[in-house]
């Protein structure tokens, strides 16, 4: 392998006392939520909120003088940027990132706040990345790739040495994949420390470059996702053959899962996990059978997420979870009615948070209209109390969904 146990630790070596040693915590509600007994290895602590930073660190460590003199380049969709411009400015080492046009703002910000030269190219990272290898070329750049280095691959694999002394009986990881090198770098270190370790990738299903590699398929790749951090079209060179020989798995998640996994970090672990930095979870929540009983690690590798994009997954949780309904009403449009209706559902213990008259429909008299109301319950249960209380009040409910009724 291009990436061997003594490189893992002499990077190790090189992050000490600069990159922070993240905590590793059991997670008893994700325990409860997944049947496995589920430890957390908080990466999005990382002064750029990303496991990013290892590798960085240690490739840029490496270079000559005259290399940092001319300066590095990267492409990336945001974690890998930060990281390289905050250590390459902690460094002296004049830094250009060339990062998707779809990057998240608050990627895009962060990475300007640290210093670097920020240029905007391409729907994708493979994208970007022809115009990434344009001005290493024009410029005499050295570049520092998010996962295809050696340097690269073993910054990282320094996550799970730290894991397995602090839980050394864990039976499972499961890493996210993008191109390859957070799994292939903590894949190498744990069967190094652990021989008998199980290591299941989670890829998005919108970008299974891996998975297809593996399996001599072509499911379609691209589209937008969540997981933008991991959303990555090309497979690592170095990082495949790794892969193929330590990683058992690698599951496939969808955006649903993946919002699943976000809003369980937020609202049971309390922190920020962004799509990619949840997909580890998002496996454990597609297929809790193959984990229970399990004592599993997870890598919450990044927490750069939009807020507007968190609190649409909250909401959206919500709604799944019947915490949040909407219903479709038929009722007289006459003065006083709105007024007994928001009573009705007053005492029926629901709280409103919209309503919207829709007089127009052609399936209601003149003299008539649709009530369109969205608010919040307990649960399914009390939805269900409700809409058969508004059913035998005359009002016809119709359960609509809560992102159209809100439209």
């Amino acid at each position: 392998m291009s990436v061997t146990i003594a490189d893992i630790e002499r990077a190790r070596r090189v992050i000490a006392g600069t990159v922070l040693h993240t905590p590793m915590l059991p997670a008893p509600k994700l325990s409860a939520l997944t049947g496995a007994q589920v430890f957390v290895k908080y990466e999005n602590l990382q002064v750029t909120n990303s496991f990013k930073e290892r590798g960085a660190l240690v490739k840029l460590g490496s270079l000559g003088e005259a290399e940092r003199r001319r300066g590095v380049i990267a492409m990336s969709a945001g974690n890998h940027a930060q990281a390289v411009a905050y250590h390459a400015a902690r460094l002296g080492i004049p830094a250009t990132i060339v990062m998707p046009v779809t990057t998240p703002f608050v990627k895009v910000h962060a990475t300007r706040s640290h210093g670097a030269e920020v240029v905007l190219d391409g729907e994708t990272i493979s994208e970007a990345q022809a115009r990434c290898e344009k001005l290493q070329a024009e410029r005499g750049l050295t570049l520092v790739h998010p996962y295809d280095d050696p340097r690269i691959i073993a910054g990282q694999g320094t996550i799970a040495l730290e894991m397995l002394e602090e839980v050394p009986e864990l039976d499972t990881l499961v890493i996210p994949i993008g191109g390859g090198g957070l799994i292939a770098g903590n894949a190498i270190a744990a069967k190094a420390a652990r021989p008998g370790i199980e290591i299941i990738g989670a890829e998005a299903a919108l970008y299974p470059s891996v998975w297809n590699a593996l399996h001599g398929s072509h499911k379609p790749i691209g589209g937008p996702t969540l997981a933008e951090g991991i959303a990555v079209k090309n497979v690592g060179k170095l990082t495949l053959p790794v892969i193929r020989d330590l990683v058992a798995d690698v599951v496939l998640v969808d955006e649903s899962q993946l919002e699943r996994a976000v809003n369980a970090y937020l609202t049971l672990q309390k922190t920020m996990a962004e799509g990619a930095g949840a997909a580890g979870l998002a496996v454990m929540l597609a297929e809790p059978e193959r984990f229970r009983g399990r004592r599993v690690g997870l890598i919450l590798c990044g927490g750069n997420i939009d807020p507007r994009i968190l609190a649409s997954i909250m909401v959206r949780e919500l709604e799944r979870e019947t915490r949040i309904v909407s219903f479709r009403l038929t009722i007289p449009d006459r003065p006083g009615v709105l007024g007994i209706i928001a009573t009705r559902l007053g005492e029926l213990g629901a709280n409103i948070l919209e309503v919207d008259h829709r007089r127009l429909f052609l399936d209601v008299p003149a003299k008539g209209a649709k009530l369109d109301v969205t608010f919040e319950t307990r649960d399914a249960a009390q939805a269900d109390e409700i809409m058969t209380a508004l059913a035998r009040d005359g009002y016809h409910p119709v359960r609509i969904e809560a992102a159209s009724a809100m439209e």
